[in-house]
């Protein structure tokens, strides 16, 4: 079977780490999760965002090249749990347009973040789950990570109106859009089954990988 990388993008809450689980449980990818609990930066970013911006997402950007480039360098089929273009364009963004990260810091971000990427093959398909809002705040409650419940809603919210900017314009490569706002992987199995049935079909190996695709 060809080798596939697959990418699930999303704003915090929307289902990825549990997606990237599962789809790796179901096809027996290597799934390379989010860095999240290793980050140093991650809890005093949410006490003082504008003290700490330019660390925490340099953190991120830098351990999710790495996991990109040992995909790309593997001969195993892989899972990425969310991509430095999202970390680029989304995360790091976010905070330079709202005041968070000055510009000297956010133009050298910027600077490391266009050579990582241009040495980059992009993702064979990258799946974006689609949430809303108060959704998304649900999910955040519900799975109880401290740091996490300081989240600002304007904040959560600026982060889903970038995603929607980042994936009309995504132009590196296959994009599948999956509306998950009342999707429950874990409950409910055949939530499970129509995902993985859409990315077999949206990937350029799927005359190869169909036959691997059944529950």
């Amino acid at each position: 079977m060809a080798k596939v990388f697959v990418a699930i993008a999303g704003n915090m809450g929307s289902g990825k780490t549990t997606l990237t689980k599962l789809l790796s449980d179901r096809f027996g990818w290597e799934p390379f999760f989010e860095p999240v609990a290793e980050n140093p930066y991650l809890s005093d970013f949410y006490g003082d965002m504008r003290r700490w911006a330019f660390h925490l997402q340099v953190s991120f950007l830098t351990r999710r090249f790495e996991g990109h480039r040992q995909i790309l360098g593997s001969d195993i089929s892989a899972l990425q749990d969310r991509t430095l273009y999202e970390d680029w364009e989304i995360f790091a963004r976010n905070l330079y347009d709202t005041g968070k990260m000055d510009e000297r810091d956010w133009n050298a971000y910027s600077h490391l973040a266009e050579v990582m990427c241009a040495s980059l093959t992009a993702p064979d398909l990258m799946v974006y789950l689609r949430k809303s809002v108060p959704r998304l705040v649900e999910r955040i409650r519900k799975r109880g990570r401290t740091y996490e419940q300081s989240v600002p809603l304007d904040y959560l919210t600026r982060l889903n109106e970038a995603y929607e900017r980042f994936i009309a314009g995504y132009r590196r490569g296959r994009l599948l859009i999956i509306d998950a706002e009342h999707l429950d992987f874990l409950e409910y199995p055949d939530h499970l089954d129509t995902i993985s049935a859409q990315i077999a079909d949206a990937l350029p190996q799927r005359d190869l990988f169909v036959a691997t695709s059944q529950p």
